[in-house]
């Protein structure tokens, strides 16, 4: 079974129309911005973030209904915004490639991806205006400072003597759960606006799968096992912990050690290997995964309150695409 296309079923026609959408939406007669524009399309990925704000909607929609137009304009607000805040990041990682093509600041220069960061965030509040509610607006709002805040936050955990999982968690409900939540909130929120258990129920379930996705990423990037296309400790390499990491420097001396040397950007590949195996030998590995799961099923017993079943089992598959694929 492609559990993707599983994931999609229910949502087929609303992601053509949204895709429809993105392309009109990404073209200008600026020949610069527009290759830069060309570009990103091209490698528009699996859409993720667009699919769950469609399938909260779709949640709350009678079988065989239309979502609303102001939906798929919600779906193209997350979509932006997500896009936006990877440009930015790749500038300030001075990273030159994403999902193994060039990324932006590549293709032109910094000066010049910074510019089409900010053409994409203002093409999503363009898009969160024509939802006609100001409570979306307000929702993008909010996600632009989390990400912003969640940026600054882990780069202030770098200067920290600490490390602890509370901090971890923080920049991950900040960085990354928090655009899943207003992905799944929104969609809820312009379909069934009054029904405030809904609402709820798809914002709690998309702060869990955020966390999953994210802890997700950071098994990867320690599992050996697992050929992602990124080199093993590429995280480390940029300063940053993750959480099975972090679990090995409070179980290992020697892991702490190393820890801080990655934090301070002081660690060389050796050593950054080392902690990778200090990382699975003192069971950092399973101890993340056993968090992935917990909230995995947490996020999995809020879908008795969708009311779409054939939603529910997508936004099951969903989560399952997020926190098990690979195992």
């Amino acid at each position: 079974m492609d559990l993707l296309e599983e994931i999609k079923r229910p949502i087929g026609e609303d992601l053509l129309r949204f895709n429809e959408m993105l392309t009109a939406s990404l073209h200008t007669d600026n020949s610069m911005l527009n290759m830069a524009l060309e570009h990103i399309l091209r490698r528009r990925g699996k859409q993720m973030r667009p699919i769950l704000v469609l399938l909260a909607a779709r949640g709350a929609e009678p079988e065989g209904a239309s979502v609303p137009e102001t939906v798929i304009h919600a779906a193209m607000v997350m979509e932006l915004l997500h896009t936006a805040s990877l440009v930015h990041d790749d500038i300030v990682d001075e990273s030159d490639r994403r999902r193994g093509q060039q990324s932006v600041n590549s293709l032109m220069d910094n000066k010049a991806a910074v510019l089409v960061g900010d053409f994409l965030l203002s093409k999503a509040i363009e898009h969160a205006v024509a939802c006609g509610d100001l409570r979306v607006v307000q929702l993008v709002a909010n996600v632009g400072v989390m990400l912003a805040d969640g940026e600054l936050l882990q780069l202030s955990c770098m200067d920290s003597p600490d490390i602890d999982e509370s901090a971890y968690y923080e920049v991950v409900r900040k960085k990354t759960a928090s655009l899943f939540s207003a992905c799944a909130e929104t969609g809820a929120l312009l379909v069934a606006p009054d029904n405030a258990g809904y609402v709820y129920t798809m914002k709690r379930f998309g702060m869990l799968l955020g966390i999953c996705f994210q802890l997700r990423d950071d098994i990867f990037d320690i599992d050996r096992t697992h050929d992602t296309g990124k080199p093993v400790g590429n995280d480390m390499k940029e300063g940053k912990l993750t959480l099975p990491v972090i679990y090995a420097a409070n179980k290992s001396t020697e892991a702490a050690t190393l820890a801080m040397k990655v934090r301070r950007l002081e660690a060389t590949e050796q050593e950054i290997s080392s902690l990778v195996s200090l990382t699975e030998e003192t069971g950092g590995i399973v101890y993340a995964n056993a968090a992935m799961r917990d909230f995995s099923l947490l996020a999995s017993g809020l879908l008795d309150d969708v009311p779409d079943r054939a939603v529910a089992t997508a936004l099951q598959h969903y989560l399952d695409f997020v926190s098990k694929r690979y195992y």
